[in-house]
């Protein structure tokens, strides 16, 4: 392992090289359809972030005709945070949660916005601090699979449509478990699988035909977006990835389809 500050933010950075539980045996790993080396996909995912960074918000209210707010909206509630608390935010990308949580959590608890790609952090900085949220919020650039937080540190984790990004998604739910206080809650909030075969099909013409395109439209980028489309087609269904919290250690473990599927919500506790 190893640790620097990142001369931007000023935040201590940790990252380690690790393997990927669900890779081949000559250790390679999904980049949306493609197969690439295990140890590049960190890389290959920062650049498609770095790409976006700058319309992330606005192409999340077009891709999603602004329903993505209900989907947070709806974390929010189920998160359980009131004062005091302690929430990590991963992969919180430009800080929709992380805003919501401050005014939740008080003058007397603390919100840490937690992204690995430092340009979605930094964009995330400037529209909190822009809209008066501070005081209570720091930030880490952090991976997932790797959390640089002593054991027992949070009373809830989100991670908003970014676990399908992660190399090695075992190990990034076990990171989250350990730092987890007892009773503490785990929420993911992402991409999932529709349970209607029309809407199957209508979704997927959208994400492959349209979805690419308001991409090089809005933030000149197609091939970004084609990633996107397909990390989400290849991100593990409502089942697989309940059963992969329940062997990460969560408890009462749970999933609520949104939209018929194309998003689903899963919770755990850890005991």
């Amino acid at each position: 392992m190893s640790a620097s500050k990142n001369p931007v933010l000023g935040l201590n950075v940790r990252t380690m090289a690790g393997n990927n539980t669900a890779m081949t045996d000559d250790k390679t790993t999904d980049f949306g359809f493609k197969t690439v080396p295990v140890e590049e996909k960190a890389s290959r995912v920062a650049d498609v972030f770095h790409s976006v960074a700058g319309k992330y918000d606005l192409m999340n209210d077009l891709m999603s005709g602004g329903v993505h707010r209900l989907w947070k909206r709806y974390t929010i509630e189920l998160s359980g945070v009131r004062r005091g608390h302690r929430v990590l935010d991963i992969a919180g990308g430009t800080g929709d949660l992380t805003a919501k949580f401050s005014r939740l959590v008080g003058p007397t608890g603390e919100v840490v916005l937690a992204d690995i790609n430092d340009s979605m952090l930094k964009v995330g900085r400037d529209k909190l601090v822009d809209n008066g949220v501070a005081g209570n919020v720091r930030y880490a650039q952090a991976d997932a699979q790797y959390l640089p937080f002593p054991d027992n540190t949070f009373d809830c984790i989100t991670i908003a449509f970014g676990l399908r990004n992660v190399t090695d998604k075992d190990l990034a739910l076990r990171s989250m478990h350990r730092i987890l206080k007892p009773g503490g809650r785990l929420l993911v909030l992402e991409f999932s699988k529709p349970s209607n075969g029309l809407l199957k099909k209508a979704y997927d013409f959208y994400s492959f035909n349209l979805l690419p395109k308001i991409g090089g439209l809005v933030a000149n980028d197609t091939e970004s977006y084609q990633y996107l489309a397909e990390s989400i087609r290849m991100h593990p269904d409502q089942e697989t990835l309940k059963g992969m919290m329940d062997e990460a250690g969560f408890v009462n473990t749970e999933y609520h389809n949104m939209t018929g599927g194309i998003v689903a919500l899963h919770r755990g506790f850890k005991a």
